[in-house]
């Protein structure tokens, strides 16, 4: 078995910006893998079920845990230890960052999404690469067998800060659609209570994948970014579980939906960084769901006070270093679960 398969981690990473030769592997069982590019794995079982399944890691290469849980998966697939009913494509996004240790290299590729990687003037790796990610989903979606199918992406993150609510996933915005109830009972089997709804449309990637193909698709935080080898795997045991039982098995069984269990919060306001002199008015090291009342300095945007418009403001991924016109603040405010339009 030649590196792209024995250490499928470590082989892209050696690519880090891609590897235009393709690599096949037939296991025993009769699921086909098949390479695309470095990071880029299909996996097409003799007899796929229903679902076509995106997982994706390391948009952000610092976010080490999710990075671990599908070289696992990946590893375990390809020694046969890990059944595989479903077609799935795994994503290791960004390998560069990952060798950098750092987020990014020179752009958040998580604001790269439908399409914006073509826009303006800049060019770089990243926004290439963000391209190409794009045109795999497409293509994977595309070669799906013919018949009524359920499509799914999970894009795994860790948070750059501690929170309140260890674990909590956006939902994209849905345009108007339903919220689905069987997708909050998947989230809360993968240790994840608490939801975010976006109220409009962004460039990341599960939007992406939302609305370019109708996909069951969320942004998962799963805990905190620590170095390799750092994460306390067993805080991740429920997502990994999870998500090894939802391509190994037909259906899941979450059992009856209790609207209590589920924390789900709406954006109360989006502050972008406009001026080169942006400053939060809190520490760095205030965690995500810290809660701020009406009235209450949030940050400083140039000579721009921004302040909370609700009591019961909670702060979301605070990062006053990001680039100008970027989000460097989102505030939320609690929902009730039963007053969602649930399916």
């Amino acid at each position: 078995m030649n590196k792209v398969f024995s250490d499928f981690l470590a082989w892209t990473r050696e690519h880090e910006w891609g590897c235009s030769e393709s690599h096949d592997l037939t296991l025993g069982n009769g699921t086909k893998l098949s390479v695309w590019d470095s990071g880029v794995l299909e996996v097409s079982p003799a007899n796929p079920g229903h679902k076509d399944i995106v997982l994706s890691c390391a948009v952000h290469g610092n976010e080490t845990a999710p990075i671990e849980i599908c070289r696992d998966i990946i590893n375990d697939i390809i020694n046969e230890k890990q059944t595989v009913t479903h077609r799935t494509l795994f994503l290791i996004a960004n390998p560069a960052s990952i060798n950098k240790g750092e987020r990014f290299v020179e752009e958040n590729m998580n604001r790269l999404f439908s399409g914006e990687h073509s826009k303006g003037s800049t060019q770089n790796k990243e926004r290439e690469r963000a391209a190409k990610i794009e045109s795999y989903v497409e293509r994977f979606y595309q070669l799906a067998p013919e018949g009524t199918r359920e499509r799914f992406h999970y894009d795994l993150h860790t948070a750059i800060r501690d929170s309140k609510r260890e674990k909590f996933a956006v939902y994209p915005f849905t345009h108007g659609a339903p919220y689905s109830r069987q997708q909050l009972q998947f989230l809360l089997s993968c240790g994840v209570d608490t939801v975010l709804l976006n109220q409009a449309p962004t460039t990341t990637f599960s939007y992406f994948s939302a609305r370019q193909f109708n996909a069951h698709a969320f942004t998962v935080e799963l805990g905190k970014v620590r170095p390799f080898g750092e994460n306390d795997r067993t805080k991740f045991a429920a997502a990994e579980s999870t998500l090894r039982n939802l391509i190994s098995q037909t259906e899941l069984d979450f059992g009856p939906f209790e609207p209590e269990q589920h924390y789900v919060f709406k954006e109360a306001q989006t502050i972008n960084r406009t001026q080169p002199d942006f400053e939060l008015n809190f520490a760095d090291d205030v965690a995500n769901f810290t809660s701020f009342n009406k009235g209450e300095l949030l940050a400083w945007d140039g000579d721009k006070a921004c302040y909370a418009q609700h009591d019961g403001e909670h702060i979301i991924f605070p990062n006053a270093k990001v680039a100008l016109g970027h989000r460097a603040l989102l505030t939320v405010v609690r929902v009730p679960t039963e007053s969602l339009d649930l399916v």
